[in-house]
């Protein structure tokens, strides 16, 4: 989860929204902490639903704005996941527009597990049973197999990213694409029973793309990162799996232009170094 956004106005608008949501759904509030995505464009919160405990999320983006392979990502997942990847099922969505913002509330299951961190980043070593590991590595082996059209990375954003962030010169081409959730840091995974949430970005990405996520999230803590690395092994060892890191390392180091995962950036050029086998420059401004 991220913190509610300081933006003037965002919290109250997205509460509004909630609140509007649960009216038009017929659903009441309950007691539990809000779950705020990325600068405010998402808002969670448990509630009660007519056929029971539930989930409701609310998704917001400037009208006219919204990507469709985010905007469409929980509705597409319902319908192409198999079952036999653990997750809250979709039950409804109901969309509207004030004019300025165009709004999606998606409710779902409600899960008696809790995420494995409060944020992305890793801060501290969850206990993680043996159980949890092998279900994580059968549902990322599940999901790889799946057929899609989507796109999570594409090629030109890493030909034109790759070389800004880890220094020229560096082949940029992915060996192959999987199909991956895009997203799969430790705030989207649940533990110790595992189960993985918001599925709005999934699609294809280089093969190998979810274990690197995971493991550049986990850095801070490195007895975990050697743990997945361990783990996932048969992924972030192949050649392909090293370039998916340096892919995910790419991303992570263009957000911290933004001012965002700041204290993952020496922890990422420093894998970035150990991958390539030479030093990685800052990256150049613009």
């Amino acid at each position: 989860m991220y913190l509610e956004p300081e933006e003037p106005g965002v919290a109250e608008r997205m509460r509004t929204a909630h609140s509007r949501a649960r009216a038009a759904l017929c659903l009441l509030p309950e007691q539990g902490t809000e779950a705020w995505g990325w600068r405010g464009r998402t808002l969670s919160r448990p509630v009660l639903a007519p056929d029971g405990p539930a989930w409701l999320r609310i998704a917001c983006a400037p009208t006219g704005q919204a990507d469709s392979t985010f905007w469409d990502g929980s509705i597409e997942a319902e319908n192409a996941i198999p079952g036999s990847i653990p997750r809250p099922r979709l039950r409804y969505t109901h969309d509207w527009s004030d004019g300025l913002w165009k709004y999606r509330a998606e409710l779902f299951d409600r899960l008696a597990a809790r995420t494995a961190a409060e944020s992305p980043t890793l801060l501290t070593a969850p206990d993680l049973p043996p159980t949890w590991w092998t279900a994580l590595r059968a549902a990322l082996d599940d999901l790889v197999t799946i057929s899609t059209h989507r796109f999570s990375v594409s090629q030109q954003y890493l030909d034109r990213a790759m070389p800004r962030f880890l220094g020229a010169p560096i082949d940029t081409t992915a060996p192959s694409w999987s199909t991956a959730h895009g997203d799969f840091h430790w705030a989207n995974i649940c533990a110790p029973t595992l189960h993985v949430l918001d599925w709005e970005g999934w699609g294809l990405a280089p093969t190998g793309y979810d274990a690197a996520v995971l493991h550049s999230y986990s850095l801070l803590v490195p007895s975990v990162a050697t743990r997945v690395r361990t783990e996932l092994a048969h992924v972030l060892n192949s050649p392909a799996g090293q370039f998916a890191e340096l892919a995910v390392i790419t991303q992570l180091l263009h957000t911290t232009t933004r001012g965002d995962n700041l204290d993952l950036a020496e922890p990422l050029r420093n894998r970035a170094t150990h991958l390539l086998g030479r030093a990685v420059p800052l990256p150049a401004a613009g």
